[in-house]
């Protein structure tokens, strides 16, 4: 549409208009029994991450102890409130992301963004596997300074992991919320939160990517 292809970043006047109404989620999450929805524990962070699709992203995440609650949703784009429908046609601007609350006390950033870059290709743009569009981009969204800092240091030094082992350059994009798109992240449908344990034969794409986060011996 509007000779756009699916790979091609849009602009804030070609998105889709979306809607005024949220999407409606249920309110706790089907594994951890936690609340989907803000508000959250004193103390604990906020952070969005891209991986391809959001199914097997989210099952990633909520493995992690010290995670308090994930959720699949859109972002760093401009349509408000868009359909999975809409997100497809990469009109909307926005990437599938996974939310995901977490307690800084019990997991490191570190921690996090070693399962983040280990667990998907973030040299491909605009794709994972065989699935082709701006909205499957590896993207971290930030909600504070110092967890932007720490993104930052983190591609440095998988990016010398990749060299190490003769990939290629690193695609992701990061951004503060704030500078990703219109700074909001709407909820996914309730159907695709938690997918992965609903459907537990589900299509999922991610797994170990050949190269560590963590220093190799050789």
């Amino acid at each position: 549409m509007f000779g756009l292809g699916k790979t091609e970043m849009i602009t804030p006047a070609q998105a889709l208009p979306g809607r005024e109404t949220p999407m409606a989620v249920t309110g706790t999450h089907v594994v951890l029994g936690t609340p989907l929805t803000e508000p959250w524990p004193e103390g604990h962070e906020t952070i969005y991450v891209g991986m391809g699709c959001f199914w097997g992203a989210e099952r990633i995440f909520w493995q992690i102890p010290g995670v308090y609650s994930t959720a699949a949703g859109y972002m760093g784009g401009w349509t408000k409130h868009p359909t999975y429908e809409e997100t497809c046609t990469a009109r909307t601007g926005h990437a599938e992301v996974v939310q995901v609350v977490f307690d800084p006390t019990l997991v490191t950033y570190d921690q996090l963004f070693a399962a983040f870059w280990e667990n998907h290709d973030p040299t491909t743009l605009h794709r994972q596997g065989g699935d082709v569009g701006t909205q499957y981009r590896s993207a971290i969204f930030t909600t504070t300074p110092e967890q932007y800092a720490a993104a930052e240091a983190s591609r440095a030094t998988y990016q010398e992991r990749l060299t190490h082992q003769g990939f290629g350059a690193i695609t992701t994009q990061i951004a503060d919320r704030d500078n990703a798109g219109d700074g909001t992240f709407y909820y996914a449908e309730d159907y695709h939160q938690g997918y992965l344990h609903k459907n537990p034969g589900g299509y999922c794409n991610h797994g170990f990517c050949q190269v560590s986060y963590a220093p190799t011996s050789a």
